[in-house]
């Protein structure tokens, strides 16, 4: 087992690119992955890396390595995987990314069916709203919109959200619906910060019959959270422009309504991203499975899209 743990230090460290990113996927220190493959490179009698205090590179031993080990490494470690379940049923820790909000709201609740399914994985999730590394973080699914698509991540769309603009009826009561996204610029605005750029976002709607029109209003407040933007403008604080997964609840409930219902603007889709494997741990399997189908059974698709 000592070989395959000093191989399993070598791949993760060319996956990811340097000793740290590698040692959090093995839950090891930089230096104990460092001395792995120290003592792996002396055991073949090559190096395996070009190592700089700015940057660490693979030399052509390492490459041609990587290439004809990761393979059959992915391989062993899903017969192990296999071999190790309880039964034959899915077992292990899953690692899930997810956004804060949108896990709390709709992912959440679905815990309990999906322990009561298979009471022998343990879920590992992860809620943060910035896009993560698939691989380098070793995270068996995510699920978000926009993560850019690398080498070895598959991904699955559940849904088409988008954004639309809500107000509270206090807010609204003596104003008259806009029926135009001009008519907005007479209306306090929520506006949120793009947490990548830092700069607030402009929104470009569209309607039914492809007409667009730049959405412009008083900014009266500005966030960071759509989440905090649906609370504020339950509030009757102004308008906001939400996505639809997080404007869904409170629509229906009554303590927000939408303007201009016939406008829109797009937003990536909802996906659910895995590693390309050609044999899934089972615990991956069922949790993909388990997904699609909740989405399917609850018709969050249709809930989320709002063209």
């Amino acid at each position: 087992m000592e070989a395959l743990n000093l191989i399993e230090s070598f791949i993760q460290t060319a996956e990811t690119g340097s000793f740290s990113a590698a040692a959090r996927r093995l839950g090891l220190t930089p230096a104990a992955v460092s001395k792995n493959i120290a003592r792996l490179e002396a055991h073949l009698g090559v190096r395996l890396f070009h190592r700089s205090t700015r940057k660490l590179t693979m030399t052509p031993a390492g490459e041609q390595l990587w290439a004809d080990a990761s393979v059959p490494f992915t391989s062993l470690q899903d017969a192990f995987e296999r071999a190790a379940q309880h039964d034959g049923k899915p077992s292990g820790v899953l690692k899930v990314s997810m956004a804060v909000a949108f896990g709390r709201e709709y992912l959440v609740p679905l815990l309990g069916e999906f322990l009561q399914r298979y009471p022998d994985i343990v879920p590992d999730w992860h809620f943060d709203n910035r896009a993560v590394d698939l691989i380098a973080g070793g995270f068996d699914a995510a699920i978000g919109g926009g993560i850019e698509l690398t080498q070895g991540v598959i991904a699955r769309e559940l849904a088409r959200p988008c954004v639309i603009v809500a107000a509270s009826p206090a807010y609204m009561a003596g104003r008259p619906m806009p029926a135009h996204p001009s008519g907005l610029a007479e209306l306090d605005g929520i506006a949120r910060r793009s947490s990548t750029t830092g700069r607030v976002r402009a929104w470009t709607l569209r309607n039914q019959i492809g007409e667009e029109a730049l959405a412009e209003c008083r900014i009266r407040m500005i966030f960071d959270d759509p989440e905090a933007m649906a609370h504020a403008a339950m509030q009757g604080l102004g308008i906001a422009f939400l996505p639809t997964p997080h404007a869904a609840p409170w629509l229906e409930s009554g303590k927000l309504v939408r303007l201009l219902p016939g406008w829109h603007a797009e937003l990536s889709p909802l996906t659910l991203y895995y590693p390309n494997r050609k044999l899934l741990p089972a615990k991956t399997r069922v949790f993909i499975d388990f997904i699609v189908g909740a989405f399917r059974e609850r018709r969050l698709a249709a809930r989320f899209d709002a063209r």
